[in-house]
């Protein structure tokens, strides 16, 4: 017998077993039943052949920011199958399913991190997000930062700190908006270090997750809602050169930090991250947050989207003064023409119009995709390390 069904408690072990072994760690019996309850807000999709599970692939619920707007999205994870089920299409059928579960689910994205590239683009995930990663002498933070207020170390107290997060991840496309379970299972588990930045005033501006150790300041979280906030987090840094010599810390693609620092020059690495798609495309753009302050305009955009059709098709953009409407309208022709990845891409805020139509990746009429710009908003995607999932 060979079915895709969705797995209950009953299959706990076999789970368990099948992530040990395609993600080569080992658990002891007290961490597997950690993992499970971690894991059991996720749908979990097998695919069972001759009553053994051969396949899974595990569907999160999460929501994100998309410039400021929330959207439900699923979040892909601990995608496994036993060798000897291995090419066989079997993941492909998962994922073509979990695509189908999250447009019943009315999450109409989805971002996952990639074991492969290729293997991923050839199914609509397209690469949206890309980090850089610092390594800094801790003696270039120092400086006179001209912060006001002061810092504190904390313990974790994940709605004092969501505050703060909140209003840093709205600046960013793709950040998590994380429940108190995820902040106490992901973000603060084993936190060894909690410093915030208030104001003069008292006001929380900015925290810091991090820990010392072998001479280095190595930050796992890192959120600030003012310039102020930022600076006074620098200058906390600065104070650990007795005993830290190197700075690690991960940042969005835009940061700009160099040009706050007196010495710019310094390691950074650039790190493709995660991948996103958009899995329902007409539910996705009628809940988009276009521009307010677009021409009275209509752009058709055919979608083609060869791993799940029901998204292939061409879409209408009118714009007016009550906002963008968008339809899915029966026509061939069209101004715009893009793939699943491309409109992922555009959408989500990786690369603009005018990008990709100069490189050759979408096609169409050049005044559309100059229109296409001033309906997009501009901002920079980013997920924090610490979101990892």
């Amino acid at each position: 017998m060979n079915e895709i069904k969705l797995l209950d408690k009953s299959y706990n072990e076999e789970i368990v077993a099948m992530n040990q072994f395609a993600f080569q760690y080992e658990l002891t019996e007290q961490e597997q039943l950690a993992e499970i309850n971690k894991k059991s807000d996720a749908q979990i999709l097998g695919w069972i052949m001759d009553d053994q599970l051969a396949a899974k692939v595990h569907v999160i619920p999460l929501s994100t920011y998309i410039n400021g707007q929330l959207f439900e999205m699923g979040g892909i994870a601990a995608v496994a199958t036993w060798p000897e089920y291995r090419r066989q299409g079997m993941i492909k059928k998962l994922l073509h399913h979990s695509l189908a579960e999250m447009c019943k689910n009315g999450q109409t994205v989805s971002f996952l991190s990639p074991f492969s590239f290729p293997f991923y683009r050839k199914l609509g995930w397209e690469l949206i997000f890309t980090n850089k990663e610092y390594q800094i002498p801790i003696s270039y933070f120092k400086q006179d930062w001209q912060a006001n207020g002061y810092l504190r170390r904390v313990k974790p107290d994940p709605a004092f700190l969501d505050h703060i997060y909140q209003s840093f991840a709205k600046n960013y496309t793709g950040m998590l908006n994380r429940t108190e379970k995820w902040w106490r299972e992901r973000i603060l588990k084993n936190a060894k270090q909690i410093a915030v930045a208030y104001s003069d005033t008292g006001e929380p501006e900015g925290y810091v997750i991090y820990h010392v150790k072998d001479s280095r300041f190595t930050i796992k979280d890192y959120a600030y809602s003012s310039l102020n906030g930022q600076k006074l987090l620098l200058e906390f840094i600065s104070n650990h050169d007795a005993s830290v010599e190197q700075v690690e810390l991960t940042v969005p693609e835009n940061d700009q930090l160099a040009l706050l620092l007196n010495h710019p020059t310094f390691e950074q690495k650039v790190n493709h991250y995660y991948m996103g798609r958009i899995a329902d495309v007409l539910g996705f753009l009628r809940k988009f947050p276009f521009n307010n302050k677009v021409p009275n305009k209509s752009i058709s955009i055919t979608v083609e989207d060869g791993f799940f059709a029901e998204n292939s098709g061409t879409y209408q953009l009118t714009s007016s003064a009550s906002g963008v409407d968008v339809a899915k309208i029966d026509q061939n022709e069209s101004d715009i023409k893009v793939s699943i990845q491309m409109l992922t891409m555009l959408f989500l805020g990786y690369k603009r119009p005018l990008e990709l139509y100069h490189l050759g990746l979408i096609q169409g009429d050049l005044e559309a995709i100059e229109q296409l710009e001033a309906f997009i908003p501009v901002q920079q995607t980013y997920i924090t390390p610490a979101d990892h999932f």
